[in-house]
């Protein structure tokens, strides 16, 4: 069971936006309801140190977000939180739907094929424009595996596991 009260990074501030402190935001899920409902946010910085803000505004620029946050006006102000992870408590995000998970519950989790071979475990994921792509060390070498349902069997939170069935040719790239 996944702690409620765990801080989950939605997104990491990349820049500034303008001289008004507005941050600009990749977010980890493209998913700008999740903020504006928890209206507050913690920030935590390169060097580990955390920080909880009200979030006055947030909205969608391109394929990033801008995040204007309470008790900050002029960019002086907001150029120290540049690097910085934007994280919510678990309990601020919304349930995922069936068979959709947060990233921070599949890395580390083990991989395998449908045949019993160990592969590694999930290190990263990051987005392409069509689906995500699971990081896999550990084994004999990386994995790139596409997160689409042709590949992906089944995904067992609580066992620790996600089976796989490759395409042909997917373990040789």
């Amino acid at each position: 069971m996944v702690e409620p009260d765990l801080l989950i990074p939605v997104g990491k501030i990349i820049g500034t936006h303008g001289v008004k402190g507005l941050l600009k935001v990749h977010s980890f899920s493209g998913n700008v309801e999740s903020i504006q409902a928890a209206g507050k946010v913690s920030l935590r910085s390169i060097d580990g140190k955390l920080r909880e803000y009200a979030v006055k505004s947030i909205a969608a620029h391109s394929d990033k977000f801008l995040v204007a946050l309470d008790k900050f006006d002029n960019i002086d102000q907001v150029l120290e939180l540049v690097g910085s992870e934007l994280c919510l408590l678990r309990s601020q995000l919304p349930e995922p739907e069936e068979d959709e998970y947060y990233w921070c519950d599949l890395i580390g989790l083990a991989v395998e094929t449908s045949e019993g071979e160990s592969l590694g475990k999930i290190a990263e994921i990051f987005e392409t424009g069509s689906s995500d792509i699971y990081v896999v060390r550990g084994g004999k070498r990386e994995y790139l595996i596409p997160a689409i349902g042709d590949v992906i069997k089944s995904v067992d939170l609580k066992g620790g596991k996600v089976v796989i069935t490759p395409l042909d040719g997917l373990l040789d790239l």
